[in-house]
């Protein structure tokens, strides 16, 4: 598992995760993966991008390009609201920004509480999921942004950068 890990002795671990909401679901990434958590802004349209890049944003000086990750999973699209919240993160040596329903907490669980996925786990493919977290009262889906954006991804939100700086 790629996320962040503290602890020692054998099979102990303390893994530091983001956790975000799509829906109904609750799903986490490596703390280290993420840089910041920004509200909505606005989203600049790039021309002929894949249906789930929504555009770029101006961070800072710099372009980056916007992922609906509700789009990316084939979920039905949500209405803007004031909880909906773009992380910026570094996927596969790009930053880019994501848009999630809502973050929900920084949370630290130990690795002994997640198990591999079922094999027909969500709608999104077993590829992406790192583990399914059991706490108490919930399960969290933990996803492996580098599986879910791959190759053809990656080109597409550099594409996306170039375009929109032309």
């Amino acid at each position: 598992m790629s996320a962040s890990r503290e602890g020692h002795g054998q099979g102990y671990g303390l893994l530091q995760l983001v956790t975000f909401t799509l829906g109904n679901e609750e799903y986490a990434v490596d703390i280290l993966k993420v840089h910041e958590i920004n509200r909505m802004k606005e989203i600049t349209k790039v021309p002929n991008a894949p249906s789930y890049v929504e555009g770029v944003i101006n961070l800072r000086g710099k372009v980056i390009p916007v992922v609906n990750l509700r789009e990316r999973f084939g979920f039905e699209r949500k209405r803007s609201d004031e909880h909906l919240r773009i992380m910026i993160m570094e996927v596969s040596g790009i930053t880019m920004g994501l848009i999630v329903d809502s973050v929900s907490e920084v949370l630290r669980i130990s690795s002994d509480i997640v198990e591999p996925p079922p094999p027909m786990s969500t709608g999104i493919g077993t590829e992406f999921i790192n583990g399914i977290a059991k706490l108490e009262d919930r399960l969290i889906i933990l996803l492996d942004m580098d599986m879910l954006f791959g190759r053809t991804e990656t080109i597409a939100m550099i594409e996306a950068q170039t375009k929109a700086l032309e």
